[in-house]
């Protein structure tokens, strides 16, 4: 009797290995795998420690330094004059509304800048889902995250794990698509999302905390 070699599994091997080596999920790959030392810092605004401790590891490692979403223009150049680096040295970049935002506005222009590799600064309760988030959006073009945490003592807020979910679920929505899920909700439906209904996949916005959506 003649026996036919099954082709389910060659078929599940070879599309695993074209997803890797060459298909969408190659950048990860690279990232995984990148061996490059920190090439330049990013602080995620919330919390002007983020940005006292962003600053010194600037001057101290000697890297480019971005800040997303940090403090108001004046306190931040006022800062980064009395830790003594050059301004030419920080990058204060206000376009991020939340977190998925900090890394969304500036992760093109990174890949552009030939950055491979990013140390991430953010406080320690915010640095889990800023993680999750980096490491979706970050990694699909190339780019690894090294995070960094500020302590943030009994100020300390706990997020909870559908706040991670549903921003991670943005993260690869964006990644997917170019756009931001939460955005497009809020158009089809903003009645319900501005009286706090149909909010069971989405972050509460705090306005004085863009690192807390």
């Amino acid at each position: 009797m003649r026996s036919w070699c099954r082709p389910g599994p060659i078929v599940v091997v070879g599309l695993l290995f074209w997803l890797i080596a060459a298909g969408p999920l190659r950048p990860y790959r690279q990232a995984l795998t990148n061996g490059k030392p920190p090439q330049l810092i990013l602080v995620l605004g919330g919390d002007v420690d983020r940005e006292h401790l962003g600053i010194r590891l600037a001057r101290d490692l000697n890297l480019p330094l971005v800040v997303s979403g940090g403090s108001n223009l004046e306190y931040a150049q006022w800062l980064v004059r009395e830790v003594g680096i050059p301004p030419s040295q920080v990058q204060l970049d206000y376009r991020a509304k939340d977190t998925l935002g900090n890394f969304t506005s500036l992760v093109d222009e990174l890949q552009l800048k030939g950055i491979q590799h990013v140390l991430l600064v953010t406080s320690e309760d915010h640095l889990p889902r800023s993680m999750a988030v980096g490491h979706v959006v970050a990694g699909s073009r190339g780019i690894r995250l090294t995070g960094i945490s500020v302590s943030c003592a009994n100020q300390c807020r706990e997020e909870g794990v559908r706040k991670r979910i549903s921003d991670w679920v943005r993260a690869w929505a964006w990644v997917a698509t170019g756009r931001d899920l939460k955005d497009w909700a809020q158009r089809r439906w903003p009645e319900a999302l501005s009286a706090g209904g149909g909010d069971a996949l989405l972050p509460n916005s705090k306005v004085l905390d863009p690192a807390a959506h």
